[in-house]
């Protein structure tokens, strides 16, 4: 058996009109793209993301992880909690990835992390003929406000079990969502997910959701 992991093609790029930094991951024979979207003052270099990247990598999908602000904003934390300047970013890198010729015919998925999972389904909203699958991380949903009842993409949100404030959030989120939709709660788990093992089972579960909305299985008995 060939390990993908060995055969990865992985280079820097430049992300929309703001030129923001990105690094991008293309294994053979690519089953669909994950575009990360990281929280408030973390970068492409979230060694969080970045671990559950390599991991997708490794099975099979492409993965974006990008800046979504200048060097500049990031500056003004006015800026980190800006949902709607944050979504435009995500498009931003969603129509990069479409107009790329090397994944323009790949599935496109988002994975957000905190206040990236917001703008994340906010860009899924505004995207809804090429989101294929959404994964929220620890997420703050409901900052997506009323876009959630947009978003057409199958969800999947995974929060930390001892979150609890961001669980009732998420569950009060997934109220006003009329998509394919799922809650997976990871005992013990905070949120950031650094308990020995957290952060393995998100893995295991956006695998999951990714393969089953952008490689064709079901997703029956989740």
């Amino acid at each position: 058996m060939i390990d993908k992991a060995d055969h990865l093609s992985s280079e820097s790029v430049v992300i929309g009109a703001h030129r923001l930094e990105g690094h991008l991951t293309l294994p053979p024979d690519a089953m669909g793209v994950v575009i990360f979207a990281h929280g408030s003052g973390s970068s492409r270099f979230s060694p969080r993301n970045r671990y559950v990247a390599e991991e997708l990598s490794s099975r099979g999908f492409a993965t974006l992880l990008f800046d979504l602000l200048t060097a500049d904003e990031a500056e003004d934390r006015r800026n980190v909690f800006d949902i709607p300047l944050l979504a435009d970013r995500v498009v931003e890198a969603i129509d990069t990835i479409a107009g790329d010729q090397r994944t323009r015919d790949l599935p496109i998925g988002l994975f957000g992390a905190s206040t990236g999972a917001a703008a994340a389904l906010v860009a899924a909203a505004h995207r809804p003929d090429t989101v294929a699958a959404v994964v929220s991380r620890g997420g703050r949903p409901d900052l997506a406000s009323s876009d959630l009842p947009r978003v057409r993409a199958p969800t999947m949100l995974i929060v930390g079990g001892a979150d609890v404030a961001v669980i009732d959030l998420n569950r009060a989120a997934m109220e006003r969502m009329s998509c394919v939709k799922g809650l997976r709660i990871v005992k013990g788990a905070t949120h950031l997910f650094e308990e020995s093992g957290a952060l393995e089972q998100v893995v295991e579960v956006a695998a999951f959701w990714f393969h089953a909305h952008m490689g064709g299985s079901g997703v029956e008995g989740f």
